[in-house]
């Protein structure tokens, strides 16, 4: 028998994938709650209240607090809000007992707001300070959780620079409704998935003022040019910003009801202050803390990204998305293919 699968992560996208995962005929899995009580309410009552309401856990979910049961899965995937990624990350490869090399699955969507590091670049450091060999990966593209854990077609992209372990996860995996394809462009892959965050609350703001399906196209559009001129100062491929874990995931937060980002746009709108929507769930819009991380890795790298500019300034200083779009329109004219 296989040795089980190891999600740390029990939020929505977590529990998601280790639902998919378990599905009957699939594989046992080991599902981490930060929480203890968490964990022990999962066990009990065999669904997350908090974070999947309505979606059953399958019996070969196992729930657990303790990071040390997680040590022997293969592979480990890493399902944790940007911020709190390090720290997860670190506590359980210093856990993790014994020399055995680990893989570690990456299905976050951000960078370190200190750092501006990938959660590539942050695994790489944590690996190294314990002492520990760990091949990393990334899994990432339009996904929703919910519609994941009712086990609605969906396809992803699985990165990694090492191709033998990108088609070995593929491989490991894909199910009958969840379709993967390997890639080896990691930057491209975790930028992609991070920056339309930021993009998808624009879009949300968009439609909440109650402009057209013209102006959200080329938001999209335009949205796209950003995330793929800022991927390719980074080392990312081109290709991976037309593909799935690129303008397949834009298109999908942008426009999706189920989109976090997307309804942190709508409420700006609707004129609720950021710490007010933030309040009012335990869902994590990523965009809102991204928005600052993507923004000082742009203007690092010197690339332009002016409804990146514009949604910092609607989040952080107060400015209406209203005046925001007037901005955009009013921006010096130029060619469309210049990136």
């Amino acid at each position: 028998m296989s040795a089980p699968i190891g999600v740390l992560g029990a939020g929505s996208w977590g529990t998601a994938l280790a639902v998919h995962l378990a599905e009957p005929g699939g594989h046992p899995v080991r599902l981490w709650a930060r929480r203890p009580e968490l964990a022990r309410r999962l066990a009990a009552e065999r669904e997350n209240r908090d974070y999947l309401p309505g979606v059953g856990l399958p019996a070969a979910v196992e729930p657990t607090a303790d990071l040390a049961t997680l040590a022997d899965c293969a592979p480990i995937l890493v399902v944790i809000p940007s911020h709190g990624f390090r720290e997860v990350v670190r506590s359980f490869l210093r856990s993790a007992p014994g020399e055995r090399r680990l893989d570690l699955v990456s299905a976050t969507k951000g960078i370190e707001t200190e750092s501006s590091a990938r959660m590539s670049q942050v695994t790489a450091e944590e690996a190294r300070a314990a002492g520990r060999e760990v091949r990393f990966a990334v899994l990432s593209g339009p996904t929703f959780a919910l519609e994941l854990a009712r086990c609605m077609p969906t396809a992803a992209v699985i990165a990694s620079e090492e191709s033998d372990l990108a088609a070995e996860l593929r491989e490991r995996l894909s199910t009958p409704r969840l379709r993967l394809y390997s890639s080896p462009d990691v930057v491209g892959v975790e930028l992609g998935g991070t920056a339309k965050n930021v993009i998808a609350i624009a879009a949300g703001a968009l439609t909440g003022l109650g402009l057209g399906h013209n102006t959200l196209a080329a938001l999209i559009t335009r949205g796209l040019h950003e995330v793929t001129r800022l991927g390719i100062a980074c080392g990312g491929q081109a290709r991976t910003f037309a593909g799935l874990a690129g303008l397949g995931d834009l298109v999908l937060t942008c426009t999706g009801g189920l989109s976090r980002n997307r309804r942190t746009g709508l409420e700006l709108a609707r004129g609720k202050t950021v710490r007010e929507i933030q309040e009012e769930t335990q869902m994590v819009a990523e965009g809102i803390r991204n928005a600052l991380s993507i923004q000082k890795l742009a203007r690092e790298r010197g690339v332009e990204m002016p409804i990146t500019e514009k949604m910092v300034e609607v989040l952080y200083e107060g400015k209406s998305p209203a005046r925001a779009v007037e901005e955009l329109m009013g921006r010096e004219l130029k060619e469309e293919a210049e990136l």
